[in-house]
């Protein structure tokens, strides 16, 4: 088995063939694969739990970064994979560490719509408002996808801002409506985010709407 497919390995979550290698050579444990992912990266991303577990013990750091940035926290958060994210938090992974995108872990589980680990990172102090490149919060990520549940879940968190403006000057209710997501235009106006606010074309959020959605979020303020 050539060192490459070590990782292949890792990411299909087979425990006793990397361990097999490991035995026989610990510093692979550290070694970077050409994206500057380690043994733990693909292990999380690929959801074995166990396999994370034993690389930590072994040594291995919790939050590595790759080529972009990215730990396997944030890898992990992406694909869902629940466990691998509990045991990352309660190893001390940085709930807010970012890409070179500035993106968190919350931005791709709320973009991703995986509800139980978007929880999971709240309770871990996720920072709600958190902005990448494009200004975008997980919230602007959620509304985009229509991920109704989650929406639900960060207008009901403390301290949450509704109405930030991206890089373009749209707040998340620009972005549902521009996407026709009505259930979550619905909500963020109930929520309190202004109709009101022009983006850098100069558009509201109702400027966006089709003409159905336009009257629905109308009569929510009558």
């Amino acid at each position: 088995m050539s060192i490459g497919s070590v990782y292949e390995t890792a990411y299909r979550g087979d425990f006793n063939q990397v361990k097999v290698k490991v035995d026989q050579d610990s510093t692979l444990v550290k070694t970077p694969d050409s994206n500057q992912r380690l043994l733990i990266h693909w292990a999380a991303l690929g959801g074995n739990e166990n396999l994370v577990d034993f690389l930590i013990d072994l040594g291995s750091p919790v939050d590595p970064l790759d080529d972009t940035n990215s730990t396997p926290l944030i890898l992990a958060s992406s694909a869902g994979r629940i466990e691998v994210v509990k045991l990352l938090l309660g190893k001390g992974a940085d709930v807010n560490k970012k890409t070179t995108r500035g993106q968190s872990s919350l931005h791709y589980s709320c973009s991703k719509g995986h509800l139980e680990v978007t929880k999971l990172l709240i309770n871990y102090d996720a920072n709600i408002n958190e902005t990448d490149v494009l200004n975008a919060t997980p919230l602007h990520r959620a509304a985009a996808q229509g991920r109704n549940n989650i929406v639900e879940l960060l207008l009901a968190t403390p301290n949450i801002i509704v109405d930030i403006c991206d890089s373009t000057g749209s707040t998340p209710l620009h972005v549902a409506c521009e996407e026709d997501r009505e259930a979550v235009s619905c909500m963020l106006v109930k929520a309190g985010a202004s109709l009101d606010v022009s983006n850098k074309d100069k558009k509201t959020p109702l400027d966006l709407s089709s003409v159905k959605l336009k009257k629905t979020l109308t009569a929510l303020l009558q």
